[in-house]
């Protein structure tokens, strides 16, 4: 839809955006940091392991070729032969395959990360499109990789020139050295020119690397319709999370209005504000907000309570302040314990049969104790 209206690709992709590529394989890799992983750890393996490979070697060829005339004819014998060769080559080759598999496998995470997704196996149409694969063709990325490779052969060839010049003198001598000693010489000079002309894709690297990272970002960001659009898709149109705020609404007012026949009593403003409260001890330690509303239902409070015969008690200053500091089914705050306290005083006094009615007054506004952060002008 984005692409068809011609709009720009202006905006970061969203965190949607990345994890549905992750799941289809997408991901930034660098091919030139794996190559120089593999390049550089195949170099340090044959500096450090280079020599007993070589002696290795040599004991196997002389194990191999000095062989008797009825050994060479027996094939259990051969077979013996063949055993032992691939076994020793093994456990002389083994540290140099471990090195440089464990490089090639954090080289190729260093980048993007561990990621398994079986969607970039699957077989796809487009990718056999000519059309798309001439665009690829001409692409920016097709250009880059050109250079690339370009830069490579410059680089490499150069550096594998340089290095061979300043090794003649090395190479000279392995002429006037014995077979043995001129092995181990030979492979020192290869190992270390070998090493010399992968660090030459070090630079490859340190182009490649932030170009991939470009790329693929660039690949990822949005039209500001594809941001609206997902945002559409996964937290839902605004007129539907419109209907059901709506809905959640007026489940939780008519849960509440049942609640108020169970209250101690409800404390009003007396006509915008009204609180319900109820204290039960074996439930809970401190009396619990059960209802409360402004205006419309505010009255309807106060008609559900007559209607069963709670207390009603105006106090303006202390249903204000339950009605903005108190949550909804939750316990009153600790700092107006003392003034709710005072109002369920009365109402319990009012509950005792042998308490006189006539020497029973509700505690006055003055008289309850609210602190003055509590407290809210009308």
């Amino acid at each position: 839809m984005a692409e068809d209206t011609g709009q720009e690709k202006s905006q970061e992709p969203t965190q949607k955006r990345i994890q549905d590529a992750r799941k289809k394989g997408d991901i930034a890799r660098s091919k030139e940091l794996t190559t120089l992983a593999l390049l550089m750890a195949s170099a340090a393996s044959a500096l450090l392991f280079g020599g007993s490979v070589g002696q290795t070697m040599l004991g196997l060829f002389s194990f191999n070729f000095d062989l008797k005339q009825e050994e060479a004819l027996d094939t259990a014998f051969m077979s013996y032969h063949l055993y032992r060769s691939l076994f020793d080559a093994f456990l002389s080759l083994w540290a140099f395959f471990l090195l440089v598999t464990i490089a090639v496998i954090f080289s190729s995470v260093a980048l993007g990360g561990w990621n398994f997704s079986g969607e970039s196996l699957q077989p796809k149409g487009s990718r056999i499109d000519p059309i798309a694969g001439f665009k690829r063709m001409f692409s920016l990325k097709s250009l880059v990789e050109l250079f690339k490779a370009i830069a490579k052969v410059l680089l490499v060839g150069s550096t594998a020139i340089l290095a061979i010049y300043l090794l003649r003198p090395e190479l000279m001598m392995l002429t006037s050295e014995a077979v043995r000693v001129a092995i181990d010489h030979a492979l020192t000079i290869i190992a270390w020119a070998f090493l010399v002309i992968s660090a030459a894709m070090i630079i490859v690297v340190l182009i490649d690397v932030p170009f991939q990272m470009y790329d693929y970002k660039k690949k990822l960001k949005m039209t500001m319709q594809e941001v609206k659009d997902e945002m559409k898709s996964t937290e839902g149109k605004p007129e539907v999370k419109s209907k059901i705020r709506q809905l959640q609404y007026e489940m939780s007012q008519r849960k509440m209005m049942k609640e108020v026949p169970t209250a101690d009593v409800v404390i009003t403003n007396p006509t915008h504000y009204a609180v319900a409260i109820r204290y039960d001890q074996s439930q809970s330690d401190a009396p619990i907000v059960i209802a409360k509303g402004v205006d419309f239902m505010a009255l309807k409070i106060r008609e559900v309570a007559q209607e069963y015969e709670v207390t009603v008690l105006e106090s303006p200053a202390l249903a204000r302040a339950l009605y903005y500091a108190a949550e909804l089914d939750e316990e009153v705050p600790s700092g107006l314990y003392t003034a709710v306290a005072q109002v369920l005083a009365y109402v319990f006094q009012l509950r005792d049969p042998d308490q006189s009615r006539s020497v029973i007054r509700p505690p006055a506004e003055k008289e309850l104790q609210i602190p003055p952060e509590f407290r809210r002008d009308e």
